[in-house]
């Protein structure tokens, strides 16, 4: 074994063997050479946008989604007669808050801002988030995914008219929350027997698993806590649009509880169907009042095809 002073003297000899430049090499404390050191920065991107003005979309365009809040469910009836469930969707001062910077120039991301909010109940982050880009408190703030071509400048207020009747939506929200909940409700089990031998067992999960491997598999679907979480209704159909009430009727159900608010955006998904109707005028980047065609204070969709009343011929 090496003892303490032999190894110690090995050490210093060779120090005394390297230059004395290298052992009197002075500490920088300054901020350039430490900023030196750390792994490069990644480059954001943020298109700079002005000036408001009407442009045609491309295949590759995104337009932005809007914050909408939850009014409740009605009916309506098309045009041949036909009672079709809808829920209503109020926008109210949804204005672009900031334009969110990114790490690809070929995609945005712009932040949407609802209502008003009161400046004393705003923390200070927000505060000064919200007087650096010259917008009012908002009371709810969401980032939609844009295309460049579709960026708004700060400040602009979307409107009802950005969206057309009879176009595809996807609204996305958290569901209504229902505690904590057994598996026939939550995953719809089955559940046992009612009687013949049944003891005690009539809405339990049953076997959880197998003696071998002796442990639960993850994922496993037993109770547990139930809703609460961010959902998605693709391919809703707008069946109304009010300008003056700055409402949409979307048609179906749109999760969440009353007042809850929505997330509203053109529908990603083409599948079948168009998302905007044929020959309708889509505003792009969004409705702009004495650029984009004059609406009238309500439009309806129309459903087309044939009176379902009328028997075909086949």
């Amino acid at each position: 074994m090496f003892s303490r002073s032999l190894f110690a003297g090995r050490f210093t000899a060779g120090l005394a063997r390297q230059p004395l430049q290298q052992q009197q090499q002075p500490f920088s404390t300054s901020l350039a050479s430490f900023k030196a050191k750390l792994p490069h920065e990644k480059i954001r991107y943020a298109p700079k946008v002005t000036e408001l003005k009407a442009s045609e979309p491309t295949a590759a365009s995104q337009r932005t989604g809007v914050i909408a809040r939850k009014k409740g469910m009605t009916a309506m009836w098309d045009e041949w007669g036909v009672r079709v469930p809808v829920t209503v969707l109020q926008l109210d001062k949804v204005k672009v808050v900031s334009v969110v910077q990114t790490s690809n120039e070929s995609h945005a991301r712009m932040q949407i801002g609802f209502g008003e909010k009161r400046e004393k109940n705003v923390s200070k982050p927000l505060r000064g988030h919200f007087a650096g880009q010259g917008v009012e408190p908002k009371r709810k703030l969401f980032e939609f995914p844009v295309s460049p071509d579709a960026v708004l400048p700060v400040g602009t207020e979307i409107t009802a008219a950005h969206f057309v009747p009879g176009q595809l939506v996807d609204c996305t929200a958290p569901s209504k929350g229902k505690g904590f909940q057994g598996v026939m409700k939550r995953w719809g089990f089955g559940g046992g027997r009612a009687s013949h031998g049944n003891s005690l067992a009539h809405r339990t999960p049953g076997s959880t698993g197998n003696i071998n491997p002796a442990r639960v598999y993850p994922g496993k679907k037993m109770p547990g806590r139930m809703g609460g979480k961010n959902v998605t209704m693709m391919r809703l159909p707008v069946m109304k649009v009010d300008t003056a009430l700055n409402c949409i009727w979307v048609k179906g159900a749109v999760p969440g509880p009353t007042e809850q608010f929505i997330k509203v955006r053109d529908s990603i998904k083409i599948i079948k169907h168009r998302v905007f109707p044929e020959g309708a005028h889509v505003p792009f980047p969004t409705y702009i009042p004495g650029q984009s065609p004059a609406v009238p204070r309500e439009t309806i969709a129309k459903v087309g095809g044939q009176d379902p009343m009328i028997p075909s011929s086949e």
